[in-house]
């Protein structure tokens, strides 16, 4: 959701400030502000729009603060901007999250005098530590005071006027200190001061952060409102290239990183293969026994996510025969769900640090449940929390709609339904050895699916539906997670309305909505057992005039006077199917948004890392 930066140190904080937010906009991008002290007055800026707006005033000061919206409460304008001043103009407060006794907090602070501006709980917030500090003059235990009363979710980082301090706490919302010398950092990802420092801190849930030009201290929060000792966080290194976070010449992230997945697959490959063996080399924290007498597996996630995890029930339950049950997050923790010690759970996260998925986590492990994570960020909250993480190292994803990271889950998810199956010997090692060899081509088969002339008519075909109104897609077996994975993209970056149906299910109402010209999009892979199953839906569509577009790894006759654009793939077996059928229609959403000239990294309304619930 929203983005933070903060500085404290020897140089200027503005540029700092704006070069962080930058790389945090596909946080948010509602609207933006930055507040600094100099010659001890609070400096202010704040507008509506994107992180540009902001570089028309240039701030002084060496301490400051600044962030990147996601509105949640009150309309995206300047006064409802973070950051937030308190009354009396001394103490300014930048937030991530919801608070959500603002108003209860609101009327009390209303009674005891104070007045607000904006429509934001953020403002509560600010407004109560002014209040606790007004009678201790103490800002640490005005925070700790002020975070004790609220209920919610944060990530905050606010500072006093006369105090070259820096407070930062978190409770469900990410927070990493970046520590240089003699200068120190705070943002919501390291991307933010990957230029300054490598050497990183993650907070941990309810941990405040006590930060100095030339220090820091980390503290719990669970000790109460007074002051504590502190807690040991380990700093760590990290590796990521800078380049990692630009654009290095491509237009649009989103395209640099459809354009990467020859990469980013390799490296969640490498290592995890022993072909002489048979051995899948990743760590699953859990009993043979628990293993060998699994009944049902539930995996958990949301968006883009939730589609990967549909993939993995159908790998899981073609290896292993174990009954998997797919939830969306957000809904999964509200309906007393009916899971327990004998349960595994399977949480994904491209983040790590998705509210929803989250909670759903914790639940599950409170009712004794067993864990198991797919993530992309090392040192997130969920792979701190999981019993056992398969990192997809897919590197830093900027594009607001995720592409990289989806290919990566499937990966991952592909080791972990081999390595289950491995362990309760439903996988012979033969089996096994032949699928590792498919895998180990997924680079060259992907680069061929990236080829200059199938990009260049992927493009034309877009340009065709660009005009379109509503487009469908349609799947069956493991690619019915394909199609779903496909409508989202052209949704989320298009604005075209598109739905996915099972291929089956388009005869059950669907249809009737089919008229000349109507965009579907649809497969036709050799190697899919129900190939001829999807060779008769596309007859069906064409019957009533529709423009079919299919995604196939052949041109027979039979599929070019039926099909009115084939994009063409490698022929593959059908559990790889849903990574290399994707980067098509990942292409194909791409250009149709920039035939119609969207904002492709920053799609309206949209977020990168939903924090909030």
């Amino acid at each position: 959701m929203c983005g933070i930066t903060a500085y404290v140190g020897s140089r200027e904080a503005y540029p700092f400030l704006i070069k962080g937010l930058e790389r945090l906009e596909y946080r948010g991008y509602d609207s933006a502000g930055i507040a600094t002290v100099s010659n001890s007055l609070m400096q202010l800026h704040k507008m509506p729009g994107k992180v540009a707006a902001l570089k028309s005033v240039v701030l002084p000061g060496k301490i400051g603060i600044s962030h990147t919206r996601w509105a949640t409460h009150g309309p995206p304008n300047a006064v409802n901007a973070h950051p937030h001043l308190s009354g009396s103009g001394n103490i300014a407060l930048v937030h991530n999250g919801i608070i959500e006794n603002y108003a209860q907090i609101r009327n009390q602070l209303v009674a005891k005098g104070y007045s607000f501006k904006s429509d934001t709980d953020t403002e509560v917030l600010v407004q109560l530590i002014d209040y606790y500090f007004s009678h201790s003059k103490d800002m640490e235990l005005a925070v700790r005071k002020s975070l004790h009363d609220v209920v919610g979710a944060y990530g905050i980082v606010v500072f006093h006027k006369d105090d070259a301090t820096l407070y930062a706490a978190r409770k469900g919302s990410p927070l990493v200190l970046g520590i240089g010398e003699g200068e120190n950092f705070v943002a919501s990802d390291p991307a933010a001061f990957l230029d300054s420092t490598r050497q990183v801190l993650y907070l941990e849930e309810e941990d405040i952060a006590v930060v100095r030009a030339g220090s820091f201290e980390v503290k719990s929060l669970c000790d109460g409102v007074n002051h504590s000792n502190c807690v040991h966080r380990s700093v760590e290194n990290i590796d990521w290239d800078l380049s990692a976070v630009e654009k290095n010449g491509y237009s649009h992230f989103m395209l640099k990183e459809i354009m990467e997945q020859s990469t980013s697959l390799k490296n969640c490959l490498a290592g995890r293969m022993d072909l002489r063996t048979g051995e899948i080399k990743i760590t699953i924290d859990l009993p043979m026994d628990f293993v060998r007498r699994l009944s049902r597996i539930t995996i958990i996630a949301c968006g883009t996510s939730s589609y990967a995890a549909q993939v993995g029930k159908y790998l899981i339950e073609k290896y292993s025969r174990i009954r998997v049950e797919v939830e969306v997050a957000s809904e999964w923790r509200y309906k007393n769900p009916i899971i327990g010690p004998d349960d595994l759970v399977i949480v994904i996260s491209q983040s790590g640090e998705t509210a929803d998925t989250l909670a759903a986590l914790r639940e599950a492990k409170k009712r004794g449940a067993r864990s198991i994570g797919v993530i992309n960020v090392v040192g997130s909250t969920m792979s701190r929390e999981v019993d056992s993480g398969i990192f997809i190292h897919a590197g830093p994803e900027i594009g607001v709609a995720s592409t990289k990271a989806f290919t990566g889950q499937v990966v991952a998810l592909n080791f972990l339904a081999m390595k289950l199956a491995l362990m309760r010997q439903d996988m012979s090692l033969q089996d096994v050895r032949m699928a590792m060899m498919e895998l180990s081509l997924l680079p060259e088969y992907v680069e061929k699916c990236l080829g200059s002339e199938q990009v260049a008519k992927i493009k034309k075909v877009a340009e065709l539906v660009s005009s379109s109104k509503s487009v469908f897609f349609i799947g069956r077996g493991v690619n019915l997670a394909t199609a779903m994975e496909g409508a989202l993209k052209l949704k989320e970056i298009s604005y075209i309305h598109a739905e996915c149906f099972a291929a089956g299910e388009m005869k059950h109402g669907p249809i009737a909505l089919l008229e000349p010209g109507f965009p579907i999009v649809t497969f036709a892979n050799r190697k899919d057992p129900l190939y001829e199953k999807n060779i008769s839906s596309i007859q069906e569509a064409k019957a009533r005039s529709a423009f079919i577009i299919a995604v196939a790894d052949h041109d027979s006759e039979n599929l070019i006077s039926n099909a009115d654009a084939i994009l063409m793939v490698p022929a593959v077996p059908d559990f790889l199917q849903p990574i290399i059928n994707v980067i098509p229609l990942q292409l194909f959403a791409y250009y149709v948004a920039l035939a119609r000239g969207c904002e492709i990294d920053q799609p309206r309304n949209l977020a990168k890392s939903v924090t909030v619930e």
